[in-house]
């Protein structure tokens, strides 16, 4: 019955779950608060009981094997390609950057492809949240619907306002042009792969 159960996280392919380049777990659209673990949601679970922690069971090494390395190939789309400002509608250019990373995928055995979405500093994080996630969700989309790639196989998340790639080199909080173009960078979708490139013979 456990296989008739939808799965919350996305797995890693080795029993765990999957996680992306900032560490945090990779839900799955089946995810909802109450299929929450403490791992990936401490926010939502209430904090275990303090026990005596018993030490770890040191992991099985995984039989080795003559498999290409599995490390994710990370691809990060620029925004200005993907979408205009405010804005989740992917653009033509942003389409072709998709295109080309489709393109790549051939050779590539993967398991989990991730969109993760991200805005700028200006406006709230609140509204930042949900538009970084629709910015993932609208790559989902493209490659869904028009690249014919299995929707279960793409996992979506938006991140708002963290990891600006601008740093601190932009000042100032007003939405005056020079700031919106100088923010530009923040303003982009970031694509993990997660499988193994065939080697070429």
């Amino acid at each position: 019955m456990a296989d008739d159960q939808p799965e919350a996280y996305a797995s890693d392919g080795r029993g765990g779950v999957a996680r992306d380049s900032s560490g945090d777990c990779w839900r799955t659209g089946y995810w909802t608060p109450a299929m929450a673990i403490y791992e990936c949601d401490p926010d939502l679970m209430p904090k275990p009981e303090k026990k005596a922690a018993a030490p770890a069971p040191e992991p099985t090494p995984a039989p080795a094997a003559p498999a290409p390395s599995t490390e994710p190939e990370k691809v990060s789309l620029s925004a200005d390609e993907l979408f205009d400002f405010d804005k989740a509608v992917l653009k033509p250019a942003g389409k072709q950057s998709l295109d080309d990373l489709v393109a790549k995928l051939n050779g590539v055995k993967y398991d989990t492809i991730v969109a993760i979405g991200y805005a700028d500093r200006l406006g709230s994080d609140s509204y930042n949240k949900k538009l970084s996630l629709r910015r993932a969700e609208a790559v989902k989309a493209y490659l869904v619907k028009e690249k014919g790639i299995s929707a279960d196989k793409v996992f979506v998340d938006g991140k708002g306002e963290a990891n600006p790639v601008t740093g601190d080199s932009c000042k100032g909080n007003k939405k005056t042009k020079s700031l919106i173009e100088c923010l530009q960078p923040d303003r982009r979708v970031e694509v993990e792969v997660a499988g193994t490139r065939a080697t070429v013979q």
